[in-house]
């Protein structure tokens, strides 16, 4: 059996499928559903069971799953990056993956789970090392902090334990999230609706749409972990970038050749995002690649291209 957490949210429903796909026959979702909007991403796939996550930690802590569990996928969190609460995020993101860490440490199961380049922040460099965690937000603190966590236990662990820092994950079942959707997404919409496309104009000395992320294409991400799922050996915390940053620009300019027509229109850099934005990203895959991960990842030109044949299919 399977666990993904966070198994009807963007990544995690794409890892399910990709999950019984690869041929994984029992499949469980944990997740909540208090957003019942969420429901669509899990309604086309056979899962073996969905459970609310409070119930999945009471039944696990009190044996139900003793033995049963082939690994446990951790995707569940609270991912806005505008979200202020700290006590929250740090019970939801922080609290909840000690408790699921200390049952795999326990039971020996492998456990990978969702950290994220947001706990890289302000940083201009981005390995996994902690000179270069400078998170802007308390999401970005929550995922830094449990992955501090797991550097403490991670080399006397006797089990597999792998933290995936996901940068700018785009593609299907991402519809759910509003505004934490990814601008690819954003840009497909704007162009139906209105025929353009809206960037930033320019920040921290960075043109028009020229701010740089590492956009990587989810399907590439969920490879990533089935990968990691075969290296049982393999722990450790790694960037799940492209390794290649690319401007907002090539994101619009992709969507719009995809839709055959469209413009770009500049909007002010919003005053509530000064300070607690980055304006450029790139995984450092050195780490990774010295694991032996072959994973590819596609650029921008043509990871928009699948995602929106996806969405028009």
């Amino acid at each position: 059996m399977h666990i993904v957490t966070g198994g009807a949210g963007f990544i995690g429903s794409n890892l399910v499928r990709q999950l019984l796909a690869a041929g994984c026959e029992e499949v469980v979702v944990v997740d909540e559903l208090s957003d019942g909007h969420k429901f669509v991403n899990i309604a086309d796939l056979a899962i073996a069971d969905y459970l609310d996550k409070d119930e999945f930690m009471d039944r696990l802590e009190g044996g139900d799953f003793d033995g049963g569990i082939d690994a446990i996928l951790h995707q569940g969190a609270c991912s806005a990056t505008t979200e202020w609460d700290g006590r929250y995020m740090m019970r939801n993101n922080y609290g909840y993956s000690q408790r699921l860490l200390h049952h795999c440490l326990e039971k020996k199961i492998p456990y990978l789970y969702a950290s994220s380049a947001a706990v890289y922040g302000a940083s201009k460099a981005f390995a996994e090392h902690p000179d270069n965690e400078q998170p802007l937000n308390v999401y970005g603190y929550s995922k830094l902090q449990f992955d501090r966590y797991v550097r403490r236990t991670v080399d006397t662990s006797s089990s597999q334990v792998v933290g995936l820092r996901y940068f700018n994950v785009y593609g299907p079942r991402e519809q759910h999230k509003g505004a934490m959707a990814s601008v690819a997404f954003h840009f497909n919409n704007q162009l139906l609706a209105d025929g353009e496309v809206r960037l930033f104009e320019g920040t921290d000395g960075y043109g028009d749409g020229e701010q740089l992320r590492d956009f990587v294409y989810v399907d590439d991400v969920c490879a990533l972990n089935l990968w990691f799922l075969e290296q049982r050996d393999v722990s450790g915390i790694y960037n799940a970038g492209t390794g290649h940053a690319q401007t907002f620009n090539d994101v619009a300019n992709a969507a719009i050749d995809w839709h055959g027509k469209g413009a770009i229109r500049y909007v002010p850099f919003p005053s509530h995002l000064e300070g607690a934005y980055q304006s450029f990203t790139e995984a450092d895959l050195t780490a990774l690649r010295e694991t032996g991960c072959d994973v590819e990842f596609r650029r921008v030109e043509q990871g928009v291209r699948d995602y929106l044949d996806e969405l028009s299919g």
